[in-house]
């Protein structure tokens, strides 16, 4: 009796423990599934691709250093290229990022026409495209500026700076820096022109139009204008680059002591250019930023870019979002060099 009594106290002390064994391995299944899920939505990333023009662009070099970080704060996973300003090139990439399954591309076009045709295929597969300074038509949405009216307010502070020092009587020799085969950019330098004709005093003539896309190439055209033109005084140009160069071969010029009537003023905004304003005795003398400071431009286009994915509508007249410019002179540079 005693032995079916120990019998029977032995099974249900091993049924006990089986059934509390698959309870266990139960939670602890559950609790692996609750785990891998949560590991799932964590790591899960957003996949951006961008696409820019030219990184050895001075001002894009610089503005992807506040950009990256932010890009990186978001958790997004992404891939920065550049086309080198050639247009097949950027069609290529922008399939690789296709092929990649990238949530959101972003393009800043070397030719906008190019790459249309690509980027109706990427919305056509789902996914979101931002054009960073076109008005495109096959996008999500445009980041864009007035490229004519950005170059008149580079003309018209091109204009003060020549009222100050120059007269009909003693006109200043005017350069004009542009880069006509980036469609954008032809029309910033027209609008240059724009803004010399409607604000100058009939005290300027344009004794040149030379390239300026990179400081390198821009130094060298400016030192040809230079050697032909003694009196070329004031350098009107599209960007950071044309700034740059055009400092550089005029310092060298003028032996380190460039005359005060001497100038450049440009669009764009690097360190360089803020740092060589400030110091007073370089040919830098003001130039038209976007909003504002590396930093702030980034903000700004991480917060459109978060609007596009978070699937706010940008259809209609919404689809192209205007950029702001800011004037940059001593007045302001200070708080500008903060956000570099």
């Amino acid at each position: 009796m005693k032995k079916k009594l120990l019998s029977v106290l032995i099974c249900i002390a091993m049924v006990s423990m089986l059934i509390m064994g698959c309870s266990s391995n139960s939670d602890s299944s559950a609790e692996s599934s609750e785990s891998k899920e949560e590991k799932s939505e964590t790591t899960d990333s957003i996949k951006v691709g961008i696409t820019l023009q030219n990184l050895s662009n001075d001002y894009w070099a610089g503005l992807m250093k506040k950009f990256e970080p932010m890009l990186k704060e978001k958790g997004w996973d992404y891939t920065l290229v550049d086309c080198k300003d050639n247009s097949a090139t950027q069609i290529s990439q922008i399939e690789n990022f296709m092929t990649s399954g990238c949530d959101l591309i972003v393009v800043h076009p070397s030719d906008a026409s190019a790459i249309e045709n690509v980027c109706k295929e990427a919305l056509d597969q789902g996914i979101k495209v931002m054009c960073w300074d076109d008005p495109m038509t096959n996008t999500t949405a445009n980041w864009v500026l007035d490229n004519e009216s950005v170059g008149e307010e580079i003309g018209k502070t091109a204009a003060e700076f020549i009222n100050k020092y120059y007269t009909p009587n003693d006109k200043a020799k005017v350069t004009i820096i542009g880069y006509p085969s980036t469609k954008i950019l032809l029309e910033r330098a027209n609008g240059i022109k724009a803004g010399l004709k409607e604000y100058c005093e009939d005290n300027y003539e344009i004794i040149a139009e030379v390239d300026g896309l990179e400081a390198a190439g821009t130094q060298s055209n400016v030192e040809s204008v230079l050697s032909a033109n003694s009196d070329a005084k004031v350098f009107v140009g599209i960007g950071a680059g044309a700034m740059i160069g055009a400092n550089e071969a005029l310092v060298q010029y003028y032996k380190g002591d460039v005359p005060e009537e001497v100038g450049v003023i440009t669009a764009d905004v690097t360190v360089q250019q803020l740092e060589a304003l400030k110091k007073g005795d370089n040919a830098v003398r003001g130039m038209i930023g976007w909003e504002g400071s590396n930093e702030a431009t980034s903000k700004a286009c991480i917060d459109l870019l978060t609007k596009i994915l978070d699937g706010e509508d940008f259809s209609g007249d919404a689809q192209n979002v205007w950029r702001s410019t800011t004037a940059i002179t001593l007045d302001n540079v200070d708080e500008i060099l903060e956000g570099m």
